[in-house]
């Protein structure tokens, strides 16, 4: 099948607004559906949040197109994609070793019988050992095209190569007739061609999407009391989902449990623990149980949480590629974020002695460690840095989102003869020494080293005693990233002065050096952006739908942004919609979610509007209030005599409607399922089919005898009926026919 790009159109935006709720496509999208539609191969780079993922998904829901696989690398990253598309109505599904036999045969069965439109898999189940079967089980699904997420591991020169997916490339053989795509959010030229030619594409499409992330807020210091500065930033978004990268796991375990002693929601992760450990730890935070996680560059791939709205890093990454994936998981909503670099030149040392020990300390690896130093002391625009190190121009002279823009670092006064005493110090040293023997020598430290050799009586000794000695460190640094020196050697660079030093020595050509001041102590650090993005936003009916969503996610047993994600809740708090067709114009609303989640927004939407006299079905044009409120205390809820569930017994005894209870007891309607499902085990005379159809009590039932199924999980049942009956009513029929005395497999919650 062959579809034009002038008769294609209609029908992708019809797909796009109907199931996922938007109304244009972003930058690129539109281009890589009409190739995978053409079925024509390709390679595309779209950043993290520029909705690369749709454009693997979408063409599967053209009609007639088929089956489409999708290639992922990690199990948590299927799961999650996959409990979204079912969310929105798309008929996916996973196949992998989280499967149990019979789980994979009733998968294997609903293949053949068309039921799915995509489905994940892990590279190895197609090209590893044993795939022959399930590449035949495919071959029978004629599927139309092959899409591959975080193609960047296919390539050596790419910052995450993973062996098992270099084999990727035998997919052409065994499955001739389909186009291949690989996607990826981070590759430079070199990587997308090594990409094309490990996967075999034939004449591919290549659709490069910018590398700038404008709702990111860089900013770089160097490392000084480093919990001071990490608390600097967990201040600026108190209660908000945050990442904390580090170098070892030692060091991991050690930042997380004093972060826990302050009273943060932190949690550990690397590969040092346990599988079971890890999984629960990103269980927490993917579910809003931890706001923090510490963890090690293990950490990363495959987390979902759109949300994250800040990234540190406590000490520099060995790469701009692999600082740009781990920085780039802040903001994948599309929000404002927070992305701070905190580095010491003994990163560097580290990851030459690490790199060295494994092999792999070769020219590349050297020069991408140089560039990530330049990018780290440099004093220009960081947005700038980053796109023009991936081949790329920003427009405009500023990002307004980075400290530099932003007036963070101040001008040394006398610049020049600030930089000649440096470039003096590191000629009388004979340029034989490190950038640590010349800041020592400047302000006058006697230390062993400096008086051993003499150096104490240099005429240079102590000529800087009263710079601070991170801040003579920066300027060594932007002497180096301005050309002025340049340092030799791979373990024990030392410094040289290069023909452009020697020029400013004699004054002959300018020079500026900067010196870092701290950034504001409230708010979220990303400038402007943040305004525009509370603009008008109800802040505490956002935290309260924020809570309502929590509740949803941990009945269907998802994570919360598979519910909705952030900033369709602060448009919700913002323009308060009463009616389906309200909700549905906010962006990122599809009809499936307004039919399946709409009423219970909605409600309370009316509820806190009603209360606080607020004006509702608000849009773009009529605007909300100009300035946001800061969040008040949560109300209490008002306490039950005898407590909420004695209460909510009687009324369900009375045969009680869940909405009316709930009103009645002011408690969230997920609570109130819970106090149900409660009542029900405790109650055998009571009918479920009071609050449940009969009918739909009878499928459960049936569901559950069958001797070809096995269900271990709420999910399993929902799962089975594709969405068609909820998690409350799986619930609270299975609670009924434990009551009953009929065996249930425990479940697990």
């Amino acid at each position: 099948m062959s579809q034009s790009i002038d008769s294609s159109p209609p029908q992708i935006h019809q797909i796009l607004e109907r199931t996922w709720g938007y109304e244009t496509f972003r930058p690129l999208q539109q281009e890589a559906i009409h190739g995978i539609l053409e079925r024509r191969d390709s390679v595309v780079v779209l950043p993290t949040g520029g909705g690369k993922s749709l454009c693997f998904q979408l063409p599967a829901l053209v009609e007639d197109s088929g089956l489409a696989v999708v290639v992922s690398p990690l199990i948590s990253l299927m799961k999650d994609q996959v409990d979204s598309l079912v969310a929105s109505g798309i008929p996916a599904a996973y196949f992998n070793s989280s499967l149990t036999p019979r789980q994979q045969d009733i998968v294997a069965r609903r293949l053949l019988d068309g039921a799915y439109r995509l489905l994940y898999v892990a590279p190895e189940r197609l090209v590893g050992g044993g795939s022959d079967r399930f590449c035949q089980l495919l071959a029978e699904c004629r599927p139309l095209y092959v899409a591959i997420d975080e193609a960047h591991c296919i390539s050596q020169w790419g910052h995450d190569f993973r062996p098992e997916y270099r084999q990727l490339g035998r997919l052409r053989e065994v499955f001739p007739g389909i186009s291949l795509h690989g996607f990826t959010a981070t590759a430079t030229e070199r990587v997308r061609q090594d990409i094309a030619a490990q996967l075999g594409l034939r004449e591919p499409q290549f659709l490069v999407g910018s590398f700038d992330r404008p709702n990111l807020f860089y900013r770089a210091r160097r490392r000084q009391g480093f919990y001071r500065q990490l608390r600097a930033v967990l201040d600026r978004h108190v209660g908000e989902a945050g990442i904390v990268y580090c170098q070892s796991r030692k060091e991991v375990d050690k930042l997380s449990a004093r972060l826990r002693d302050d009273g943060f929601r932190a949690v550990p992760y690397h590969a040092g623990l346990s599988d079971a450990d890890r999984h629960r730890f990103q269980e927490d935070f993917l579910n809003e149980r931890a706001d923090v996680v510490v963890a090690t560059v293990a950490f990363g791939m495959g987390i979902d949480r759109s949300n994250v709205r800040y990234v540190v890093h406590a000490a520099a990454p060995r790469s701009l590629e692999h600082y740009q994936q781990e920085a780039g998981r802040a903001g994948r909503d599309g929000l404002e974020a927070e992305c701070a670099l905190f580095y010491s030149p003994a990163d560097f040392m580290t990851w030459r002695r690490m790199l060295a020990d494994s092999g792999e300390l070769d020219e590349s690896a050297l020069q991408q460690m140089r560039e990530m130093e330049r990018y780290a002391a440099q004093t220009r625009c960081r947005h700038r840095s980053l796109v023009e190190y991936f081949g790329q121009e920003l427009p405009g002279e500023s990002c307004n989102a980075c400290d530099w823009c932003l007036g963070e670092l101040e001008a040394a006064g006398e610049p020049v003869v600030l930089a000649q005493k440096i470039l003096s110090c590191v000629l009388r040293l004979r340029q034989s020494w490190g950038v640590g023997q010349v800041v020592d020598v400047l302000r006058g430290r006697a230390t062993a080293k400096v008086t051993a050799r003499g150096h104490d009586r240099l005429s240079t000794y102590g000529l800087l005693a009263e710079v601070p000695i991170p801040e003579l460190r920066g300027y060594v640094d932007q002497l180096v990233d301005g050309g002025f020196l340049v340092p030799s050697g791979d373990r024990y660079p030392v410094l040289h002065v290069t023909p452009l030093g020697r020029r400013l020595l004699k004054a002959e050509v300018p020079c500026e050096l900067y010196r870092q001041q701290a950034p504001a102590k409230s708010g979220s650090g990303s400038g402007r952006r943040d305004e525009v993005d509370w603009e008008g936003v109800d802040r505490q009916l956002f935290e309260s739908l924020r809570q309502h969503r929590r509740g949803l996610a941990a009945e269907r047993q998802v994570p919360p942004y598979v519910i909705f994600p952030d900033s369709v809740l602060r448009d919700l708090a913002r323009y308060r919609p009463t009616s389906r067709e309200g909700l549905l114009a906010i962006r990122g609303v599809g009809e499936k979610k307004a039919e399946d989640l709409g009423p219970s927004f909605l409600r309370l939407l009316a509820e806190h509007s009603a209360e606080h006299g607020l004006e509702t079905d608000l849009t773009p044009a009529a605007g909300a209030p100009a300035a946001a409120a800061p969040i008040p205390a949560r109300p209490r809820r008002r306490r039950i005599a005898g407590g909420a569930f004695v209460e909510a017994s009687k009324l369900f005894a009375a045969g009680t409607a869940i909405e009316e209870v709930a009103t009645a007891l002011d408690r969230a309607r997920s609570t109130t399922v819970g106090y149900l499902e409660r009542f029900l085990e405790q109650t055998p005379e009571a009918d479920v089919a009071t609050w449940v159809p009969a009918e739909t009590v009878e499928r459960i039932r049936a569901a559950r005898e069958d001797p070809d199924l096995i269900f271990e999980r709420w999910k399993d049942y929902f799962d089975y009926f594709e969405g068609a009956i909820s998690y409350g009513q799986i619930r609270l029929v299975l609670a009924f026919l434990k009551a009953r005395e009929e065996p249930v497999p425990a479940l697990e919650p």
